[in-house]
């Protein structure tokens, strides 16, 4: 999940839990916005860190040189 879908869903669930009156026979919206923004802030935190996490552990990389003897 990318980080602008969890705000998208995050955005989503906020609209649904507080904006929305209207309803729905057998589904309370106010809980699928909940549902939407638990999801979302998950995502969201998910997102962050790997996003952290995979540019701190890219490290140098040297190039192989073509006229070393050792094969690889």
């Amino acid at each position: 999940m990318t980080i602008g879908f969890s705000l998208f869903l995050i955005a989503v669930g906020a609209i649904l839990r507080w904006a929305v009156s209207d309803s729905i026979s057998g589904v309370d919206l106010s809980t699928v916005g909940l549902i939407l923004l638990i999801v979302g802030i998950i995502g969201l935190v998910i997102s962050l860190f790997m996003f952290f996490n995979a540019s701190r552990s890219r490290g140098t990389v040297y190039p192989r040189d073509p006229n070393d003897p050792r094969t690889y």
